[in-house]
């Protein structure tokens, strides 16, 4: 029965780690001196969030330090319960409190699903300590978790896995099917699983079927049935090539020529690039060289992503090409990648300052004797919605971190910025005909 289920079980449930040293990847938080670890050893938890892209590990390292620190687990998905079944949980947890000394772990995968509510339920709970929270999110968890709960517990941020990683849990895969991999494939399995344990041990397995189908006494997978297992979705090319094309697309969108754009964002899709990696290009690209002469642009590319997590790959494709497009065919300006290494360099040389007694917050008790927030005029009050007062400390009056362009809207705003503060650029400015 045992030899049975554990061929029929998949391997990405059969590597799953049972204690931290089997953990492969996230040693800032596994490893010796990592933060769960720690917690493991001290045989005492807090409440938590893990926040990380699927297959890292966060269901895996979740069961293991409940186990290891002596708790034990509620297991809830936010996907499929409701209030009632947390509450049964927690009426369950506060009985094996009372009659059993035994402390539980309260898990919720993806959490942030749980609407208000339910969260709601879960902050008294965890406030006086019934039990400990561990929440697992692949969503931003300050934009999706109330900040009510957020409060009561840390977020530990999980990574993708590291192609080293990758390889390692594809080849204990492959041992256990009893099969080998050619250095193309296990390339191949690494290349395509974005840092997702999950997807590479999915791919394998499917390719290990695949290989024995093609001959039955196969004992390794080749290039082609990770191909075939990846629907011919693959990295043909070099790593080396593989990153020239990246660039190619990322130049061929900063240089506003749409059909390269498009040419190479099609050619790293068909070779298996991961959408959500395209995704988040076009994303720092739309800040670094689109930037505020199109603002739209980072909403455009961020709308782009949240799609390509909403409807996956093939559907995705044509918002990658909307967003490539949109981002190539407009105006561009890398004023906010100069302003940002401009403020950077400057809190780096000058250290600390103290913010001007002017801008100092006065809502409290005892501010306005200590001369908090006196002599702050407030912008509003004046018609044209703007005052002329100093907003950086005393030592740094005068510097100028953002140099606008006179490029697409930013020509326009530049242009009112400067009518406010009387900043002559070195050239004639003039706002396009709108």
């Amino acid at each position: 029965m045992a030899h049975r289920l554990r061929e029929a079980a998949p391997l990405a449930e059969l590597l799953r780690p049972r204690t931290l040293d089997e953990v492969v990847g996230q040693s800032h938080l596994a490893g010796p001196g990592g933060a769960l670890r720690r917690f493991v050893e001290a045989r005492r938890l807090s409440s938590m969030i893990l926040w990380g892209p699927a297959g890292t590990g966060k269901t895996s390292l979740a069961r293991i330090v409940t186990s290891a620190a002596g708790y034990e687990m509620e297991s809830l998905s936010a996907v499929s319960s409701g209030v009632k079944d947390v509450r049964e949980a927690l009426e369950r947890a506060r009985q094996r409190l009372g009659e059993r000394d035994r402390r539980t772990v309260l898990f919720i995968d993806e959490v942030h699903r749980f609407n208000k509510a339910q969260q709601d339920l879960l902050l008294p709970a965890t406030e006086v300590g019934e039990v400990v929270l561990i929440g697992a999110t692949t969503e931003n968890p300050y934009f999706e978790v109330n900040a009510a709960l957020m409060s009561r517990t840390t977020l530990w941020r999980l990574h993708p896995l590291a192609a080293s990683d990758v390889v390692t849990l594809c080849q204990r895969g492959a041992a256990l099917r009893v099969a080998a991999l050619s250095d193309e494939a296990l390339e191949a399995l690494v290349a395509t699983s974005d840092g997702d344990a999950r997807a590479a041990l999915t791919t394998l397995d499917t390719a290990i079927v695949l290989a024995r189908s093609r001959d039955r006494e196969a004992l390794v997978v080749e290039l082609a049935d990770v191909a075939q297992a990846r629907d011919g979705r693959l990295h043909h090319q070099s790593r080396d090539s593989h990153y020239d094309q990246v660039s190619a697309l990322i130049k061929s969108v900063r240089g506003s020529d749409p059909d390269a754009s498009l040419f190479w964002l099609v050619t790293l899709l068909e070779s298996g690039e991961s959408a959500r990696f395209l995704a988040r290009r076009l994303l720092i690209l739309a800040s670094e060289d689109v930037g505020l002469a199109y603002p739209t642009g980072l909403v455009v590319a961020e709308a782009a992503a949240r799609a390509v997590e909403f409807v996956g790959l093939p559907e995705a494709r044509l918002t990658l090409a909307h967003a490539t497009l949109t981002l190539a065919l407009a105006p561009k300006s890398n004023s906010v990648t100069r302003a940002l290494a401009n403020a950077t360099r400057a809190v780096g040389e000058s250290g600390a300052h103290d913010v001007p007694q002017h801008l100092r917050d006065a809502h409290y008790g005892g501010a306005r004797e200590l001369g908090f927030g006196a002599d702050y005029r407030y912008p509003h009050d004046d018609v044209r919605g703007w005052v002329e007062q100093n907003y950086l400390p005393e030592s740094l009056v005068g510097s100028r971190f953002y140099e606008p362009t006179e490029l697409g809207e930013e020509a326009v705003t530049a242009q009112r910025w400067r009518a406010r503060t009387r900043d002559e650029p070195p050239w004639s400015a003039t706002p396009p005909v709108e």
